[in-house]
C-alpha cells in the first residue's frame, strides 16, 4: 500500500515546534517531502525527526511577516526538491489582550503574522499551480477562537477568524485551478507554551481546558492527522470547510465563569 503522500513536495510553516513540527513529521512519514519552513529555533530537529520518520525534509529559516517569505519558500523548493504541491500554513502567535488593552502596535503584529503572512504565502503558491497548470491543497491552521468569541484575545481571535474567511474565499478563487482551500480550528492543544501556561495560570485553563466537553487538551499530532486528511487526495472533493479539533468547544454552549478576568 503506497504512501498517503507520495510523491508530494509540501511547505509547513511554523515547523520549528508544536502543531507544525507535528504536521511535517505526518506528512513526511507518509512518503511527503517537506519544506519546513519558519524561524530557525527548532528548524534542525524537526529536518531530524522526519528522517526518523523514513521521509525527507530540508529547512527554509524564513520569517512569515516578511512580504517576500512566499517567493523565498517557493525558490526554497524549486531549488532542488520540486514544485510544492500542498501548502500548510501553521506559523503564528498568540499572547493577546483584550480590546481594552491593545494598542494598534500589537494589532498591526497579529494581523502581520498570523494573517497577512497566510495571504502572502497562499497567493504565491495559487499563482504557481495556475501558471504551471496543476492543482494542490492548502490548508490553513485558524482557531476555534476564530468561530467563537473568547474572552481577553482580541488581535489573535480577529486575525484568526480572517484565515477562516480567507480560506473560504480562496476555496471559491482557486477551485477552477484545481487547488482545495480548507481550514482547521484547534481548540487547546498541548505544546511547549499551552502547558506552561496551563499550570501557572488558573485563567487560562477555565477559559481552554474547562469548556472542552471532552475534558482535556489535545494533542498536537491529532491536529497533524487532521491536517493529513484534508491536504491528501483522500479529501479530493471537500474545499472550502473548517474542521473544529477542538474536542467539543465549539458545539457546546457553556462558557468562562463570570468572574474569568479576576483569575490569574
Amino acid at each position: 500500500m503506497s504512501a498517503r503522500l507520495d510523491g508530494k513536495v509540501a511547505i509547513v510553516t511554523g515547523a520549528g515546534s508544536g502543531i507544525g513540527r507535528a504536521i511535517a513529521v505526518s506528512f513526511a512519514s507518509e512518503g511527503a517531502t517537506v519544506i519546513a519552513a519558519g524561524l530557525a529555533d527548532g528548524l534542525g530537529q524537526t529536518v531530524e525527526l522526519c528522517a526518523h520518520a523514513g521521509g525527507r525534509a530540508v529547512a527554509a529559516e524564513v520569517n512569515v511577516s516578511n512580504p517576500d517569505a512566499g517567493e523565498e519558500i517557493i525558490e526554497k523548493a524549486k531549488a532542488g526538491l520540486g514544485l510544492p504541491d500542498i501548502l500548510v500554513n501553521n506559523a503564528g502567535i498568540g499572547g493577546a489582550h483584550s480590546i481594552y488593552d491593545t494598542e494598534d502596535a500589537e494589532l498591526d503584529l497579529f494581523l502581520d503574522v498570523n494573517l497577512r503572512s497566510v495571504f502572502r504565502i497562499s497567493r504565491t503558491f495559487v499563482r504557481l499551480c495556475r501558471s504551471e497548470g496543476r492543482g494542490g491543497a492548502i490548508v490553513n491552521i485558524a482557531s476555534a477562537q476564530g468561530l467563537l468569541g473568547f474572552p481577553n484575545n482580541s488581535s489573535y481571535a480577529v486575525t484568526k477568524a480572517g484565515v477562516i474567511g480567507l480560506s473560504r474565499q480562496m476555496a471559491n478563487d482557486c477551485a477552477v485551478h484545481g487547488v482545495r482551500v480548507n481550514a482547521i480550528a484547534p481548540g487547546i492543544i498541548e505544546t511547549p507554551l499551552t502547558e506552561e501556561r496551563l499550570r501557572s495560570s488558573t485563567r487560562f485553563r477555565a477559559i481552554s481546558v474547562d469548556i472542552t466537553p471532552l475534558g482535556r487538551a489535545g494533542r498536537a499530532a491529532e491536529v497533524a492527522a487532521a491536517c493529513l486528511f484534508l491536504a491528501s487526495d483522500e479529501a479530493s472533493f471537500i474545499t472550502g470547510q473548517v474542521l473544529a479539533v477542538d474536542g467539543g468547544a465549539s458545539s457546546t454552549v457553556f462558557r468562562a465563569p463570570a468572574n474569568v478576568s479576576q483569575l490569574t
